[in-house]
């Protein structure tokens, strides 16, 4: 089936023309294709006249709509309903409702797609995870009475800004204790989305189990590996012999365990899990640091206006030529302007991952090429980190500005709950 033939063309919110929204809380919208990640760039192409085409392989098109309430466009269309959120359906097919819908949203699928949201409504912020996990709370922190939409995969959150499906994303880029979250920087260079913002939360961790259960009856304790990892002196020393499983994240684990009903197993998450959940509290504060730490940046489609006004941090990433002293000189660059590096992080560059250098007397030597992400704390409204990022790309086969944005300058307490 040719998607582009049955996707109608959209204008945006901002333009003034009438949308008829229908309340995303009151249906389930599910496509019928799986997304092409390939495509993922292509999803909207703008015109001179200021309009675009919404042109997604995963379009707005449905296969399944529960509708809780009477619609008013009843003219046509499966079940009387003809247009979701603006865009004409096509062959919409009813289903009969859950009889024991779920209590918290599912978590965004690259096959389950909602509308995008209308402009002026509240803002949508996606994040990877289930209700409860760190980072919903990391995105209240960066915007306070948004919109948390949960997605099942970090990629998931990236396409959900791309697809104008939410307006940001709150992700998870590294912690004091266990690093860098390889997966979202490969991501950052993938997508086009750029760094608005970044929020520090300090990570709480407890251990949770159903109502009644004592430790002593605990076989098994479930989280995400990181969290496995920064609790595991202190279960050791709580005395408890159990297997440690990784699942995907740590509020994802309290969900599972209040679903199952298992009185053998317990999961390190939140204190907020542990009360969306219906889960008791069998140890509070367990990280091994209390000074544990998870930085999270905010995406958005556009950058922000760099400013001088308030502390900026850059955030960029490039890759060097052959030859010697590259890296050197490139960070000779910003140590030159007294320029402030907050971080430096190499990853293989997929394109290249290996560069073979022939001597005719050593023989063939193999060298790992790599990217390299760089913070600087500067903004680039700045001279010195204009002329620094010239003198950059004289060395470098490529760069790029990932985002200008302000620092996180809000006070930290030391393994205090975040709300």
């Amino acid at each position: 089936m040719d998607l582009n033939s049955i996707i109608r063309a959209a204008s945006p919110p901002r333009l003034g023309l009438t949308h008829n929204r229908v309340i995303p809380s009151r249906h389930v919208i599910q496509c019928v294709y799986r997304f092409d990640s390939s495509n993922a760039l292509g999803g909207l192409n703008f015109t001179p006249g200021g309009r675009y085409d919404w042109q997604s392989s995963c379009a707005i098109l449905a296969s399944k709509v529960v509708s809780q309430q009477q619609d008013t466009e009843k003219s046509g269309g499966a079940d009387g309903i003809s247009a979701v959120n603006g865009h004409h359906t096509h062959d919409l097919v009813p289903v009969k409702a859950a009889e024991t819908p779920s209590a918290f949203p599912k978590p965004l699928s690259i096959a389950d797609l909602l509308p995008a949201p209308m402009h002026g409504s509240q803002l949508r912020v996606a994040y990877q995870g289930v209700p409860g996990a760190y980072s919903e709370a990391a995105a209240g922190k960066a915007y306070p009475n948004c919109e948390a939409i949960p997605c099942d995969q970090f990629e998931v959150a990236f396409q959900a800004v791309e697809l104008w499906i939410a307006d940001r994303a709150v992700l998870p880029v590294e912690n004091s204790l266990g690093g860098s979250i390889h997966r979202n920087y490969d991501l950052l260079l993938r997508h086009r989305l750029h760094i608005v913002g970044e929020v520090q939360l300090p990570v709480h961790h407890c251990l949770l189990a159903l109502s009644g259960v004592r430790m002593e009856y605990l076989t098994r304790v479930i989280s995400h590996p990181q969290a496995l990892s920064q609790c595991e002196h202190t279960i050791t020393k709580l005395g408890l012999n159990v297997a440690r499983e990784a699942v995907d994240d740590t509020a994802g684990a309290a969900e599972y365990i209040a679903t199952n009903n298992l009185r053998d197993t317990a999961a390190i998450a939140s204190a907020k899990a542990a009360k969306l959940y219906g889960l008791q509290i069998l140890a509070d504060g367990i990280q091994d640091d209390c000074s544990n730490v998870t930085r999270f940046v905010m995406l958005a489609r556009e950058p922000i206006i760099p400013r001088t006004d308030r502390p900026f941090k850059t955030s960029i990433v490039f890759a060097h030529e052959k030859g010697t002293s590259v890296l050197f000189k490139v960070l000779s660059a910003f140590a030159f302007r007294n320029i402030n590096l907050t971080k430096i992080e190499s990853r293989p560059h997929r394109n290249s991952p290996i560069r073979v250098v022939e001597d005719g007397n050593e023989g063939t030597a193999k060298h790992f090429e790599y990217m390299f992400y760089v913070d600087f704390e500067a903004s680039m409204a700045e001279l010195r980190a204009q002329n620094a990022l010239a003198e950059v790309q004289e060395f470098t086969s490529f760069l790029r500005v990932l985002g200008s944005y302000p620092m996180d300058m809000t006070p930290w307490i030391p393994s205090r709950e975040e709300n």
